[in-house]
């Protein structure tokens, strides 16, 4: 998941469609600029009772994303986790939950 993870970044930083997207994915995957300087952190089984908004989604993993935009200021959106479903071709994106930066220090 790690590597998937990775290669997602790397195909949206370049301004790629990626072919990891499940074809009936709601995920605002945003611009470039938004996924530049992100990396993946650690995946983990899906918990409902944390993520009420992908449930309906029918997603069995999601994974953090580490590190933040270039151009990262307070207030800013990015990216912050990605939840996958499982399917018979592999993992795809279903969604991605975006984090507002607070502070930078």
């Amino acid at each position: 998941m790690i590597q998937t993870t990775e290669k997602l970044v790397s195909d949206l930083a370049s301004g790629e469609t990626s072919d990891i997207v499940c074809t009936d994915s709601v995920a605002d995957l945003g611009t470039p600029s938004d996924w530049s300087g992100l990396s993946a952190g650690e995946p983990e089984k899906f918990k409902p009772q944390y993520w009420n908004n992908q449930v309906a989604l029918d997603p069995q993993w999601s994974i953090n994303l580490e590190g933040l935009p270039e151009d990262a200021v307070p207030g800013i959106h990015y990216p912050g986790d990605v939840f996958y479903r499982d399917t018979d071709e592999g993992l795809c994106v279903i969604d991605v939950a975006w984090s507002t930066l607070v502070s930078v220090h």
